[in-house]
């Protein structure tokens, strides 16, 4: 990938829950595709995530992808009510609730220039 302009490369970026990203990094890795990890936060539950940066060729695009499909499976959480005084109004709500968590966010970018140094 570092120099053939012949092969197309893509930049894949996964926004996984944190609980999926060590078992996805380890796939990845096992089928020998490099990855950078980075630690962020979601929004609405302000919950940790993890974003993978991944560049592979176009022909292993779909190999990544299955990775990350068979690693961050989407399920329920059951959160409970947060009072007002602890968070701000406008995410403020009075009952549990059941929301979906896991599963993965993801972008496909080509990628113009790949250089390794």
């Amino acid at each position: 990938m570092s120099g053939d302009e012949s092969k197309t490369v893509k930049m894949v970026i996964a926004v996984v829950h944190d609980h999926d990203a060590h078992n996805l990094m380890e796939d990845l890795s096992n089928s020998e595709f490099k990855a950078t990890k980075m630690a962020t936060t979601g929004g609405f539950l302000r919950e940790g995530n993890t974003t993978f940066m991944i560049g592979t060729d176009e022909e292993h695009l779909d190999e990544v992808l299955e990775i990350i499909k068979d690693n961050c499976e989407a399920r329920k959480k059951t959160i409970a009510p947060m009072s007002p005084v602890a968070n701000s109004m406008e995410s403020y709500y009075s009952f549990p609730m059941d929301v979906k968590i896991g599963g993965a966010t993801v972008f496909i970018m080509d990628v113009e220039q790949f250089i390794k140094m």
